[in-house]
């Protein structure tokens, strides 16, 4: 618990006196019928408390003297219920266990919360999150307003997420080894994917491998819906049917990662399904792949997040040029967008208990420069639709990502995912 004791401690230190801070954990969700999907902790309710369980609110006051109160509302121990469902830590168990100073059943809330907001100027919760959380928010003011014994209710408003995203963006000593496990698990399972795949399983057997992996390793589930995408599906981005048959000849894309502890690992890799590379297929694997490592290198602190994506739009750009797949002049084609009908995303994106993880990408209208302790991905692709005119056929059906899990350092980088294999000799000697 002393990882959460700490950050809600940092938290703590930006927020004013006299506040209260609230924050709402996740409800669980109806599949269908009775049937409800995996609960999930809400990634900023677990990040402050590591409470995982369904129905919860955490309150964080701080007096005029700056001490801080830290309360959980959260189901009581019910023996009926935890025959069906298991053991709740009821209110006892909130403070043994999770160290919360006060903790009341859930079903107080609404007679606790208005006491607490009595007397406080200030208010920190996640504006905008649910339309209904905002709602019950304004509903415990009006309460607070209406009691007797109080003579202020707060009468300032600010948004918590803010505060909260920033110090997620930076990764603690145990954060980082939570994301390495999950990057090794994750990654070990893509080379299994490699040494697996043949021409005649559906898309959805080679993802069957994966999740089965990731969860005999450690793993108790994903952080996303896995892409596998053969031949022409590797062209769209989002592909998630996964349910087509992987043919010889193509390549198959998979962007799968496993979620171990909480904290996600994203990784793409491209092989052949045949467990060989054609011409073709090898020349914009490698134009990826150089792209790729020189994004990479740009990962270090004092760089700035353009700049990988700068970096490797330059050697696309060339590449495609080289390969004619476009014409023209490389610094017009790359000011005029050309590309983007072969590369259309970004460089990548923050990873962290969130697969897109929170934090601000620009500072005061400027793309900020990455410090040590930031965690993201870097993932270049090229992407020829059998749908595009005007391209030699030779090309069509070809995509190709190939994205890892970098680590910022005080030195350089750390890439996180380094074991799931990417140079082609690799690739084609992990195959049958």
């Amino acid at each position: 618990m002393q990882e959460f004791i700490t950050r809600r401690s940092k938290l703590a230190a930006q927020l004013l006196n006299n506040s209260v801070a609230i924050l709402f954990g996740a409800q669980l969700q109806t599949r269908n019928g009775d049937v409800e999907y995996p609960f999930r902790q809400d990634s900023d309710f677990y990040y402050l408390s590591g409470f995982a369980e369904p129905a919860a609110v955490m309150v964080l006051c701080k007096n005029e003297q700056g001490k801080v109160t830290y309360i959980i509302f959260n189901q009581p121990n019910d023996p009926e219920a935890e025959i069906w469902n298991g053991k709740r830590a009821g209110q006892a168990g909130a403070c043994k266990d999770y160290l919360a100073d006060k903790a009341y059943d859930i079903a107080k809330l609404d007679a606790e919360l208005p006491l607490l907001l009595a007397n406080q100027q200030v208010i920190y919760f996640s504006i905008g999150a649910k339309t209904e959380t905002d709602q019950q928010v304004s509903k415990w003011l009006n309460a607070a307003k209406r009691n007797r014994e109080t003579t202020r209710v707060p009468d300032t408003i600010i948004d918590l997420k803010p505060i909260l995203h920033e110090l997620r963006l930076f990764k603690s000593t145990q954060e980082i080894e939570y994301m390495r496990q999950a990057a090794q698990i994750s990654a070990s399972g893509h080379l299994k994917l490699m040494q697996n795949c043949q021409a005649g399983l559906l898309e959805y057997q080679l993802e069957a491998i994966f999740n089965a992996h990731c969860l005999q390793h450690g793993c108790r589930g994903l952080a996303y819906s896995s892409i596998v995408a053969g031949g022409n599906n590797s062209c769209t981005l989002h592909y998630i049917a996964n349910d087509q048959i992987l043919r010889e000849g193509d390549l198959v894309l998979v962007d799968a990662g496993g979620e171990y502890n909480y904290y996600a690992a994203d990784i793409t890799r491209t092989f052949p399904v045949n467990g060989k590379f054609s011409a073709e297929q090898k020349l914009i694997y490698n134009l990826v792949l150089q792209a790729q490592l020189a994004g990479i290198e740009q990962v270090k602190p004092g760089n700035t997040w353009d700049r990988v994506q700068e970096t490797m739009v330059q050697i696309i750009v060339a590449g495609l040029v080289e390969l004619k797949i476009l014409t023209g002049d490389v610094k017009q084609l790359i000011k005029d967008n050309a590309y983007k009908k072969f590369y259309m995303h970004s460089s990548g994106h923050w990873l962290g208990m969130d697969v897109h993880d929170v934090g601000k990408y620009k500072l005061q209208g400027k793309w900020r420069k990455f410090e040590p302790g930031m965690v993201l991905t870097v993932e270049p692709g090229i992407y020829i639709a059998n749908t595009l005119s005007g391209i030699d056929k030779k090309w069509f059906g070809i995509g190709v990502r190939i994205e890892d899990d970098v680590l910022v350092t005080k030195d350089g980088n750390e890439v996180l995912s380094v074991s799931a294999p990417k140079q082609i000799a690799e690739i084609e000697s992990a195959a049958i």
